[in-house]
């Protein structure tokens, strides 16, 4: 952890017309306690829509720690910035996740000799948000970062980042060109193109438009070897805002090396580079060779000039003077020891953290074997699990349904919000054999398409879902199916067109991706209930149940010859959340209604993964356009990310990639 002198020690401010209720109140008091006294690990056992995010809100305003909120996916973190946004108008709301609007990382493939180089196309915005949210958990208490799990992924050095920053104040004594190399050393680039990370220069006037900011720029004019005036201006209109004392700029990337721990890195890299070459010639590997030597004699030489090289990251061991096997640097090094970390969807975000690691070295251990990357590229890597661990002081765990993970290392420690302030309920359960659970089923779907309401189907296989689908299509039945083999945007339209009413009942495997918000389902049907397994545990079930409780005729039947244990806990949890929610409703009057949400909300299913492996189109549905047409799509895809919509930025990226690679597949050349 990194911790900071003369951090402004502003207190959280929560704005909010909502005070809170039902369960929140004993939640918000036990969470506080709990980390008052103390406490490392907590679990809010919340369900959906039960106010989670304001909960949480007032356990920071009252403890009034920096906090990192971690959720699973860029769109969820984008709902909860704008929630604590909301809530902490005053304070320091940052958002970091990955800037990519599409990233296909480094990899080769050995079977077709396929060497993928990285292809990324970085978001400005994104990017800017990254560096203001560094720049406020260095210099304010009163920080909250929402992140995607990318948070885990090396960033550079906060001691670094830090110790290149540059106070600019008026008065101060200091040659302008030992200024102006100061801004290059921080890796500003001098353009007259005045754009974030640039700097122009105008006699005695030099403007720099900092990393973290969106609008406003910097003036500083000289006086000789004085700063004669520092300004803020507006960097369109050119107009001056305001007259600054003093001005903190920070360093225009993360990776950012001094140049004295540069000259000591060169060496190193040089050094490993001949051990690789004598590695791979001692095994008469010379292609390897002659791929490892050129590719990191051209990095040096980069590196040497201009402190700076495409995929400078993977020297990150020898750029921070770390010892070999030692974990990166990471967003959360950035925070003080005593940092809140509160972990969203624990039951998927969880999982995911430790699953970056492996899936990380796998692929570099293949450039390394084959001559793309030095084997210190493994050191450019996400932290495992055990490091993430040693790096939290505090974390609260947010889940309707906390893994055992999350159980075990709270010891029990599990504060529950099951009221809703809407007053729905969770649904009522019915069990039904699976003898002749098609044709049963065909009843219910037909009673609530007549009423207007949608069904949720799960199955156990892919065929089975397309086989159903097809048998209820015969029945003429307005059926669609969907699982993992259908694209981004596909599944949009699918899901769109379900809450349309377009058709009246999906077929699916794993219908529990968290967002899929869908108030017009009225009944969840689990087939093959009794099949213990993943997709049939306590936990799933329950969370598949949960479905049909944006709802206010709610209910969800499982077909099955006998009770599982999985089953019996699913039903027996729903069944007490339902007795809690009744009663608050008896006492306060409160008729439950169904919840009214726009469609385009629809849109929060779509997990939007930072890492994102897109698929060609199907040859039927192959969309062919010339240049203009995809620089269009490609304009469109910005606007979405700016307006942080990553699921419309992710749709289109992907059908910019699909089409660029059906127009390679047909020798359709840019």
């Amino acid at each position: 952890m990194f911790n900071t002198k003369n951090k402004s020690s502003n207190s959280f401010k929560l704005i909010s017309d909502f005070k809170p209720k039902g369960d929140q109140p004993k939640a918000i008091e036990s969470l506080t306690r709990g980390l008052t006294d103390n406490l490392k690990h907590q679990v809010l056992l919340g369900v959906t829509g039960s106010g989670k995010t304001f909960t949480i809100a007032n356990v920071i305003a009252n403890t009034n720690k920096p906090a990192l909120v971690i959720a699973h996916n860029k769109t969820l973190a984008a709902q909860l910035y704008g929630e604590f946004k909301a809530f902490f108008p005053d304070n320091a709301v940052e958002y970091f996740v990955s800037f990519y609007d599409y990233y296909q990382p480094e990899a080769y493939l050995p079977s077709s000799d396929t060497y993928i180089e990285k292809d990324s196309m970085i978001n400005e915005d994104i990017d800017r948000l990254r560096h203001s949210a560094t720049r406020a958990v260095l210099e304010r208490n009163d920080t909250i970062i929402v992140a995607s799990v990318s948070c885990i992924y090396g960033i550079g050095s906060p001691e670094d980042y830090l110790g290149m920053h540059l106070i600019i104040e008026e008065g101060m004594h200091t040659e302008r060109d030992a200024f102006l190399r100061k801004l290059v050393d921080m890796l500003y680039e001098r353009n007259e193109d005045f754009r974030r990370g640039t700097f122009r220069v105008r006699g005695d006037i030099v403007e720099i438009f900092p990393s973290f900011s969106g609008e406003k720029a910097v003036r500083v004019e000289f006086f000789g070897d004085d700063i004669d005036g520092v300004y803020e201006f507006d960097s369109l209109t050119g107009k001056v805002l305001k007259r600054l004392s003093k001005f903190a700029l920070y360093p225009n990337s993360h990776w950012i090396t001094p140049r004295s721990r540069m000259e000591k890195a060169l060496p190193l890299i040089n050094s490993e580079l001949k051990e690789r070459i004598d590695f791979f010639l001692n095994r008469d590997m010379h292609l390897e060779a002659q791929r490892i030597e050129q590719k990191t004699r051209f990095d040096l030489e980069m590196l040497k000039e201009f402190g700076f090289c495409h995929g400078i990251e993977n020297y990150s061991r020898h750029l921070s003077g770390r010892a070999s096997g030692e974990p990166p640097f990471c967003l959360i090094d950035y925070f003080p020891d005593d940092f809140l970390l509160i972990v969203d969807e624990s039951h998927a975000t969880i999982p995911q953290i430790g699953g970056m690691y492996q899936g990380d070295r796998s692929r570099k251990q293949t450039l390394i074997d084959y001559g793309f990357r030095l084997p210190s590229a493994l050191d450019n890597r996400p932290l495992n699990f055990s490091e993430f661990e040693q790096r939290v002081h505090q974390a609260i765990y947010i889940s309707a349904t906390p893994s055992e993970y999350e159980i075990k290392i709270s010891e029990n420690r599990i504060v529950e919000q099951i009221v809703r302030p809407t007053g729905l309920t969770d649904p009522l359960t019915d069990i039904r054999p699976v003898k002749g659970q098609l044709d049963d089923l065909l009843g219910e779907i037909r009673e609530r398409a007549d009423k207007g309401e949608r069904v949720l189907v799960t199955t156990l296989t892919k065929k089975m879902a397309e086989d159903i689908t097809e048998y209820y299509k015969d029945l003429r039945l307005k059926a669609r199916y969907l699982h993992s083999d259908i694209d981004t945007i596909e599944r949009i339209e699918i899901l769109r067109d379900l809450r349309l009413g377009e058709f009246d009942v999906l077929i699916g495997i794993n219908l529990l991706r968290e967002g899929l918000d869908l108030p017009e389902v009225s009944l969840v049907a689990i087939l093959d209930a009794d099949k213990e397994g993943f997709l049939r545990s306590a936990r799933s079930l329950i969370q598949t149940s949960g479905r049909a409780a944006r709802n206010v005729n709610g209910k969800v039947i499982f077909y099955a010859d006998k009770i599982t244990g999985s089953m019996q806990t699913a039903i027996d949890e729903s069944n007490r959340r339902r007795e809690i929610q009744l009663e608050y409703n008896s006492k306060n009057r409160i008729t439950p209604k169904s919840i009214i949400k726009n469609i385009t909300n629809i849109l929060s299913s779509i997990y939007e993964a930072d890492y994102w492996t897109v698929p060609a189109v199907a040859e039927e549905k192959a969309e062919y356009r010339d240049e203009a047409g995809i620089k269009q799509l490609e304009d469109e895809m910005k606007q979405a990310a700016d307006k942080l919509d990553f699921e419309k930025a992710a749709a289109l990226r992907d059908r910019i990639k699909a089409i660029r690679n059906k127009m390679l597949e047909v020798g359709i050349k840019k």
